[in-house]
């Protein structure tokens, strides 16, 4: 995607307080990446060396990918892991797959085997403890996969152990508020692409506007609220850090990009803090 449409990188800067989180895991480092959709149409690789570079320079202790690496073939994650391979983290490197990684029947095989090659972690519906026992990373198969399964894996953990999940899509925060979750990180809506400052995303603005119509007539309105609907139905959580009952959810706005493009909506690498609630 042309740098005109897609817009200058942004590194955003996130700190979580967590409750229990032991004193040696104050000022963990994390780095989260999103939506690559990396098929030489809506991410450069000036755009995904500059964002590989950005978290290098972070030095961060664990980096997490959470989905979309590809848009409809599975056959770009071969070049996409090339690059992927330069990024540098104390801990390696967790993931979870999107909607897109599961497009054609061999896609979730494909895209799960190209990443375990540079020694990346996939998650589904499995946990894993790379800062150690006292601190779960939880990573869910995608929502529309058909198989996202969060009960018997969230279920099994004591509720006393911080944990962070990996959702690719962030509409999983209404049916995880039925566990602790301390933070979700998830993807998944690009942040919308195209932000209006002071009142949202495009899509959550057109549905404020649909639903105040009466239902009669807007079963004649054209659809777009189908395609916004196919998305997400949260838009309220387009991007961005927000409170779901006891939970907390971080939405990164990916690196790829869809015409029309980004505006108000750059691409991220987001830089998350953990810190001990009680410092």
């Amino acid at each position: 995607m042309h740098r005109l449409l897609t817009g200058p990188l942004s590194v955003d800067p996130v700190t979580v307080a967590i409750a229990g989180l032991p004193p040696a895991l104050h000022n963990t480092k994390l780095v989260q990446f999103s939506d690559f959709h990396y098929d030489g149409l809506r991410l450069s690789d000036d755009l995904l060396t500059q964002a590989i570079a950005a978290s290098n320079a972070l030095e961060p202790d664990l980096i997490l990918l959470t989905g979309d690496y590809v848009t409809d073939e599975p056959e770009p994650i071969h070049d996409l892991v090339r690059h992927l391979k330069q990024l540098r983290s104390r801990l390696g490197i967790l993931a979870v797959l999107g909607n897109h990684d599961l497009h054609e029947d061999h896609s979730q095989a494909e895209v799960t085997a190209a990443l375990t090659s540079i020694g990346t972690q996939v998650l589904w519906n499995q946990v894993a403890y790379p800062l150690g026992s006292d601190l779960a990373f939880v990573g869910l198969a995608d929502f529309w996969s058909g198989e996202f399964a969060p009960t018997p894996v969230l279920s099994d953990l004591d509720p006393a152990l911080p944990r962070i999940v990996l959702s690719h899509n962030p509409d999983t925060a209404q049916i995880l508020q039925k566990w602790r979750v301390d933070l979700q990180l998830s993807g998944h809506t690009h942040g919308g692409q195209v932000v209006i400052p002071g009142f949202g995303t495009i899509s959550k603005l057109y549905e404020d506007v649909f639903y105040s119509i009466p239902k009669t007539i807007r079963s004649a309105i054209p659809s777009m609220r189908k395609h916004c609907h196919r998305v997400v139905q949260h838009w309220e959580w387009a991007s961005g850090l927000h409170q779901v009952g006891d939970n907390l959810l971080y939405v990164n706005r990916g690196l790829g990009t869809y015409l029309p493009g980004r505006l108000f909506c750059p691409p991220e690498v987001t830089a998350i803090t953990l810190v001990c609630q009680d410092a």
